[in-house]
């Protein structure tokens, strides 16, 4: 099933996720071969793992946020009651789509929507997964994309939160950004190349562990667990969101 959602009023102001998703996230091309570039099944796996330690079962409902071709969103499927895949490219839910169908899974919902623009439908998730797509979004934007996070959620339940984020302290940016440009990859079938990270850097947004973090607690989340990668430009965060105090 795919349907488009449309959420925050748009107004000439708002930001469009479409536009800025990358150019070769569009391509079918891309999108074929993105999961194997990306080490998808391996981070799947892990995930999985840590997701039904944290209470994932059949009588779950997961969002995928930035889905892409929905190796994790297939993965948790056999073990969940729902779950809804969520991505601003129809190249890549078309890649998910047909997957779906060869592997016969049918609790998967698509939905060409954004951290900004998609609308839960529905009883709220007990989980939110989302690998490598908040950094597409400018800080401002972040900020009221984990809101509405918050508001997909229902208390207690779950934000599994992988993405490029920067650990280290900003004096060390030249040193700690060179060295992790020198450690890339030279084929780009085997991850991310030098010149695709440098243009990562440039057009995208990718920001310091330090504001995301304070992020994350001012849309009323309790940041349970954080790990960074050894180049401090990754980051997995597990977060709780907090019950108000009228619940």
């Amino acid at each position: 099933m795919r349907s488009t959602f449309s959420g925050m009023e748009r107004s000439r102001w708002s930001f469009d996720e479409l536009a800025h998703a990358g150019r070769e996230h569009l391509d079918a091309d891309y999108a074929a071969s993105y999961e194997r570039k990306a080490q998808g099944e391996l981070l799947a796996e892990k995930d999985l793992k840590l997701l039904r330690g944290l209470g994932l079962n059949e009588g779950s409902t997961l969002v995928d946020l930035g889905a892409g071709t929905g190796t994790v969103a297939l993965m948790v499927a056999r073990y969940c009651r729902r779950v809804v895949a969520v991505d601003v490219s129809s190249a890549m839910l078309d890649v998910l789509t047909t997957r779906a169908a060869q592997l016969g899974v049918e609790n998967v919902e698509c939905v060409q929507a954004g951290f900004l623009s998609y609308e839960h439908r529905g009883s709220t998730a007990d989980f939110v997964y989302s690998r490598n797509a908040l950094h597409h979004l400018p800080d401002f934007w972040k900020v009221l994309a984990l809101d509405r996070v918050a508001v997909i959620l229902k208390p207690d339940g779950i934000l599994r939160l992988r993405d490029l984020v920067f650990a280290f302290d900003p004096s060390e940016a030249n040193r700690a950004i060179e060295a992790w440009l020198v450690s890339a990859p030279e084929r780009p079938d085997e991850g991310w190349t030098r010149s695709e990270l440098e243009e990562h850097l440039r057009e995208e947004h990718s920001t310091f562990s330090w504001l995301l973090e304070a992020m994350l607690k001012r849309a009323g989340f309790e940041i349970r667990e954080a790990s960074y990668g050894s180049a401090k430009t990754y980051a997995a965060y597990v977060c709780v969101k907090r019950r108000s105090a009228t619940e």
